[in-house]
């Protein structure tokens, strides 16, 4: 092996570790928009909502719902990509030692690389969007105490 083919193994190795801690990143703050969902659920129950608090709300829960919908859509899996499982679940044995052979390394980099950008651009959509909703939240709930008092 080569010190090219070394440097474009652990350059592979590199991006498709990167797209798994966005995977496992997007996983945790998918269940950190549940427990926010349900905590401002509970929350509003126990509050006397103000019409302006109910309205604030429903649009911070409403952005809390596109966030995880956007952090869904990041995890999904692409059954139709070259990449991994998918295409060697197509293939036979013999042809797996082919594509094994013929493979372009610095390919596959470049199109994972392209696919690890749409991820962490789309994880930290998620995360904005995660700071609009909890301020709507935070400022739905300063309405409605400031209103039963």
């Amino acid at each position: 092996m080569s010190i090219t083919d070394e440097v474009l193994a652990a350059q592979h190795a590199e991006v498709r570790a990167e797209i798994a801690r966005t995977d496992v990143k997007a996983g945790l703050l998918l269940a950190f928009v549940g427990a926010v969902l349900a905590g401002a659920w509970t929350l509003a129950r126990a509050l006397p909502m103000t019409p302006a608090a109910y309205v604030v709300g429903e649009i911070g829960l409403a952005v809390l719902a596109v966030t995880a919908g956007l952090l869904l859509h990041s995890v999904r899996p692409n059954l139709n990509g070259r990449q991994g499982f998918p295409l060697w679940a197509t293939l036979t044995p013999q042809q797996i030692t082919a594509t094994a052979e013929t493979r372009d390394l610095a390919a596959d980099i470049v199109g994972l690389s392209r696919l690890a950008v749409t991820k962490f651009t789309a994880v930290r959509q998620a995360i904005d969007l995660m700071y609009a909703g909890a301020a709507l939240l935070v400022l739905s709930a300063l309405i409605a105490v400031g209103g039963s008092l």
